[in-house]
């Protein structure tokens, strides 16, 4: 017989949310405390890791929060430094800090170090938290890893080039870091968010501009911060016990591209 709450129970696990501080990443910290893991809010801004971390423990949860520059190396060596030797280990590692797109990339204006830094953000940055996290994963038993890609990663849009095919590359990275993790116990996948109604879309959303996504969207609503969430939940859980390497796009059957 299954169990379907064990299935999805992670009690006794360590999690780190990159970009825990609003948006998608809070709804990660949020879904994971739900499920029983300790939880590691980190971001860019003090203010917004230290209120999840509080909502969650005001909810009965373990939280603490981690103010964390993915650009700088320090700010990564002292997260997982900090969840190690608050909690003793780490089980789950979340990437979703990222930046780019929006149709702003125009390649005649952008310049090199516009490259870098988003490369540097959405690419080294989850690779270098995974290579800091997993020797810890592996003493533990347990280790899952959950990249927040986008569906620019198999979109063609203009101006979009070096956002899509960052998160291109960290599906590819995933796919073989796979083969690397494995002997470890430790998987690794990555969660593709569609067109979601975080602040940042609702900011820019219009009733045109809805309608237009909504045009290539089968389930014809756009995404909630609760879809996205779920399906972190589903790679962090034992659920996804023999998954690793691959990429679920969170989409509602399309693409929300536009005309």
């Amino acid at each position: 017989m299954y169990e379907i709450q064990k299935l999805f129970d992670l009690s006794g696990k360590i999690a780190v949310v990159t970009g825990g501080g609003d948006g998608i990443g809070k709804g990660c910290c949020e879904i994971l405390a739900a499920a029983g893991a300790s939880i590691v809010v980190s971001d860019i801004s003090a203010d917004k890791a230290k209120a999840v971390a509080d909502s969650i423990v005001a909810a009965g949860g373990k939280a603490i929060s981690v103010a964390c520059n993915v650009l700088e190396d320090a700010d990564l060596v002292k997260l997982i430094n900090t969840t190690v030797s608050t909690f003793g280990t780490v089980n789950i590692l979340v990437n979703n800090a990222g930046l780019g797109g929006g149709g702003r990339e125009n390649p005649f204006k952008i310049d090199l170090s516009y490259v870098e830094r988003i490369y540097r953000i959405n690419v080294f940055a989850p690779w270098r938290l995974c290579q800091l996290a997993v020797p810890e994963m592996g003493k533990s038993g347990y280790g899952s890893i959950i990249n927040i890609t986008s569906m620019s990663s198999i979109d063609k849009e203009p101006n979009m080039c070096v956002y899509s095919s960052s998160k291109a590359a960290l599906n590819h990275l995933a796919a073989n870091l796979a083969y690397d993790f494995g002997p470890y116990g430790v998987r690794i996948n990555n969660v593709g968010p569609g067109a979601t109604k975080t602040a940042a879309l609702q900011s820019i959303l219009t009733p045109e501009l809805q309608e237009k996504m909504l045009k290539h969207t089968p389930i014809h609503r756009l995404g909630e911060v609760s879809d996205i969430a779920q399906a972190v939940l589903f790679f962090a859980s034992p659920a996804s016990a023999w998954v690793s390497g691959q990429v679920m796009f969170v989409n509602g059957g399309g693409d929300q591209t536009l005309d």
